[in-house]
């Protein structure tokens, strides 16, 4: 897989992280976060293969999608020396297999709100990405319009205000919008997206200290999966951030921040 990656820089002091978003997600997701940790840290925030403004490809695949964000890491924001990298669902999943493939690049890692495993929960994705599919954009004249229409299949506002992100005014198309991600590349490899390659990675280690965050309302880290989480990176610290879902850095900014810090080693200021 070849894919070209768009990335922002926030900040330009300190050391370097790399913040590798979820489903659905892109770079500027994180940016409030980043510039939360400003000047102690610096950060770029990557928009992964088919979302924001990366190009799509053809398929999902972990492996190489871990292989394409190295590769720019190495020729550019890790060039000097290793960095930080912090990964949110889907996002986590690509950092780990990066950590496990190319761990001269990665400094300490932060995975957040999932597991080296199959992630339960496909269904909720896949009603989401088909609610989105099934959007007549050429009913949509303003975004307010596209918010009002999920109203029912998706009435979590927070949720909704999330996915919207995605959608951009675009003039040249037959409605006047379009989906920044490759719906239907998601929708079609969401038993990929939920999968993790650990066949791929065989006894592969990385043995860098390693925050595994979890909300504490979400059920993508559990008890089970510590075992294979400890095999894999075994200098690993778990963490529960209270009053969390899936989404624990929009959901609890100030706690993610601040475990970030810590682990990372950043001043507070």
């Amino acid at each position: 897989m070849t894919a070209q990656l768009h990335t922002t820089e926030v900040g330009t002091t300190g050391e370097r992280v790399v913040f590798l978003h979820g489903l659905f997600g892109q770079g500027r997701n994180f940016t409030q976060v980043a510039k939360a940790l400003e000047p102690g840290l610096r950060s770029l925030l990557v928009d992964l293969p088919n979302h924001g403004r990366s190009e799509w490809t053809g398929r999902v695949d972990y492996v190489a999608v871990a292989d394409v964000v190295a590769e720019v890491l190495r020729t550019g924001y890790a060039a000097a020396e290793p960095v930080h990298v912090v990964g949110h669902s889907m996002g986590g999943k690509v950092a780990m297999v990066l950590a496990l493939r190319h761990p001269e690049l990665v400094r300490r890692l932060v995975v957040v709100d999932i597991s080296p495993a199959l992630s339960e929960g496909e269904s909720e994705f896949q009603h989401l990405l088909d609610s989105l599919a099934g959007l007549d954009l050429s009913q949509v004249h303003r975004r307010a319009d596209a918010d009002r229409l999920l109203a029912t299949p998706i009435p979590d506002e927070r949720v909704r205000g999330f996915l919207l992100q995605n959608l951009r005014s675009d003039s040249s198309t037959e409605t006047g919008w379009r989906w920044q991600a490759d719906l239907a590349l998601l929708r079609r490899e969401l038993p990929a997206i939920a999968d993790f390659p650990d066949a791929e990675l065989g006894t592969a280690t990385f043995d860098h200290p390693v925050l595994w965050m979890a909300g504490a309302q979400s059920p993508y880290v559990r008890p089970e999966h510590a075992a294979t989480m400890r095999r894999f990176f075994p200098r690993t610290t778990q963490v529960t951030i209270k009053d969390a879902g899936h989404w624990v850095h929009s959901e609890q900014p100030e706690a993610f921040v601040s475990a970030l810090r810590i682990f990372l080693g950043a001043p507070t200021g």
